[in-house]
């Protein structure tokens, strides 16, 4: 198949620290490719591909400095267009500013959705624009949707094996991604020093976020148990996970899909996190983790996450989590596409 694959210009893909969405566009490109179809990967300059690369931006735009992505979207989504004849199917990565674009051509378009969907502001577009496929990345993220969206298929994000896998964990727990009080860092932080265990925190501080860092988090920092590493590399981030005792995902929100809870199994470190959004979907409640409702119950199961059987976190990672399966379920929706050049008939769901 000729694929065009859209990615967000906020970062490069992979991405050179943080970013979730061009991480797993980033995966899948390179499967696609590796499996013999000829892909197209719209991106920032700076981006590192097998595909062919169409640069829409020098870099990516956060580490720029710009704050405004959506003109260089537009231009983007243009390039796209431009081009339209040259694909039998064009994935988007980025969330609105395609449907009008796109409108005409929704039976060789789809979108995959990776963010929160239960943000009513949202939903006059979806629901104005039903007619083109959508991909969710969990069950959980399509709950809050308008029942008339196009749902092609819910696909879970897989990826490369990092080969960092560790039959013994550390001595610490972990924190990782990005601050923010909907991820947790005062959580984490609570439970590390009620279980009387070290804790490192490896993630970054967005602009929108410093507020909050500066005056609840940074306040709390000041404490034996507690190390501040900051944003790392994909290297630093996995050697942190394989090295961990267990993640902290202690998460307020209805988190789509959290990406941090596989990058995890495939070391095999269990999870502790809340039961919100997709934890459930992903995690297997005392096999690869501890899904928790409370500060009390965090605390306990920190030991319990200890004698979680590590293999075993590893094993549920490869049979659900793998790039592999992920390009193959991709593949599936392309043809289901393909097939009906119309209205599209869903998938069934994972």
């Amino acid at each position: 198949m000729r694929i065009a694959q859209v990615a967000p210009l906020a970062e490069s893909v992979p991405p050179k620290l943080y970013g979730g969405t061009e991480r797993v566009v980033s995966w899948l490109t390179e499967k696609l490719v590796e499996r013999g179809h000829d892909v197209s990967l719209f991106a920032s300059g700076d981006s590192i591909t097998s595909a062919r690369l169409i640069k829409c931006a020098p870099q990516g735009l956060r580490l720029s400095g710009m704050r405004d992505h959506i003109a260089s979207h537009l231009v983007m989504l243009d390039n796209v267009l431009r081009r339209i004849d040259d694909f039998d199917i064009v994935h988007f990565h980025v969330d609105l500013l395609q449907y009008p674009v796109f409108r005409a051509h929704a039976a060789r378009c789809l979108t995959t959705l990776h963010g929160r969907l239960d943000l009513p502001d949202y939903h006059p577009v979806y629901q104005h624009f039903s007619e083109m496929p959508l991909v969710s990345i969990s069950n959980a993220q399509r709950k809050p949707m308008p029942a008339n969206v196009n749902w092609l298929a819910t696909i879970h994000h897989g990826m490369p094996d990092p080969g960092l896998y560790r039959a013994e964990g550390g001595d610490y727990l972990l924190f990782l991604g990005r601050i923010c009080p909907e991820k947790g860092p005062v959580r984490a932080i609570e439970i590390a020093k009620r279980a009387g265990v070290p804790l490192k925190i490896a993630a970054k501080v967005d602009p929108a976020d410093q507020h909050y860092f500066d005056t609840i988090v940074k306040p709390l920092l000041d404490h034996p148990l507690i190390e501040f590493i900051g944003e790392v590399d994909d290297h630093g981030k996995f050697g942190l996970l394989a090295g961990a005792r267990a993640l902290l995902f202690p998460i307020d929100w209805p988190e789509p899909f959290g990406l941090v809870m596989i990058e995890s199994m495939s070391v095999g470190t269990p999870v502790l996190a809340w039961h919100n959004g997709s934890v459930p979907e992903i995690l297997r409640d005392g096999v690869t983790g501890v899904i928790v409702n409370t500060l009390d119950e965090a605390v306990l199961a920190v030991d319990s996450a200890r004698k979680l059987d590590r293999a075993g976190v590893r094993r549920h990672f490869e049979n659900n989590f793998t790039v592999s399966h992920m390009a193959a379920k991709y593949e599936q929706a392309y043809e289901a596409l393909l097939t009906t050049k119309a209205k599209v008939v869903p998938i069934a769901a994972e």
